[in-house]
């Protein structure tokens, strides 16, 4: 998981790696998803991956479908945004039962930044200091717990003492951490967090 756009940890794959864009976490903000799209698969082409939209809000009425398409990728990139949106869209269409289950295979990537690395943790907490965690984008439903991953044994905060419009939201957030004594990591655009091994290669 990386902290901003640039997938500076992201292994190289080979030609036929497939890698599927989460786009979710930016749902409020429909007309910006064509750009932020074509930039993501222009990212991605670089290391050889052949690239599609995985849209989770297509699996929110059979969540039994996710995991079949997964087992179709070697990488999911989840893109920044609004980490609680990403959490919702995830926990409405299944998704952290789906991508666990695709764990095992030893060329199978999780891969995001910024909200796309937050939701890699046991919960949002502090995260409410960068993100509302009030917005519902139309088509998402009102009691759906905005759930993590839990692929990692800490929380995330990206942005952290970086040139972003979302530093002083981190650093408050690092610190409310801090005081409540919650395990976190904080990460600068451009640093990485890599899990390389047999049970959870995540990236």
């Amino acid at each position: 998981m990386v902290s901003d756009s640039r997938p500076s940890a992201l292994p190289s794959t080979r030609e036929t790696g497939r890698a599927g864009i989460v786009l979710n976490a930016l749902d409020e903000h429909g007309s910006s998803r064509g750009r932020d799209l074509g930039r993501e698969i222009r990212t991605l082409e670089t290391f050889g991956y052949s690239c599609d939209e995985l849209d989770l809000r297509d699996y929110f009425s059979d969540p039994d479908e996710l995991p079949r398409r997964l087992a179709d990728l070697d990488l999911v990139w989840a893109l920044g945004g609004n980490a609680f949106v990403l959490a919702r869209a995830m926990t409405q269409s299944g998704f952290a039962h789906a991508v666990k289950a695709q764990l095992h295979r030893p060329e199978f990537v999780y891969g995001g930044y910024s909200a796309g690395a937050c939701v890699a943790g046991p919960d949002l907490r502090g995260i409410d200091l960068i993100d509302d965690p009030t917005v519902l984008p139309e088509g998402y439903a009102a009691h759906t717990e905005p759930a993590c991953l839990g692929l990692v044994p800490y929380r995330i905060v990206p942005h952290w003492r970086s040139e972003h419009r979302e530093t002083k939201g981190a650093d408050r957030a690092a610190a409310y951490l801090a005081e409540h004594g919650l395990s976190h990591r904080c990460l600068r655009d451009g640093e990485a967090v890599n899990i390389h091994n047999a049970a959870a290669p995540i990236t």
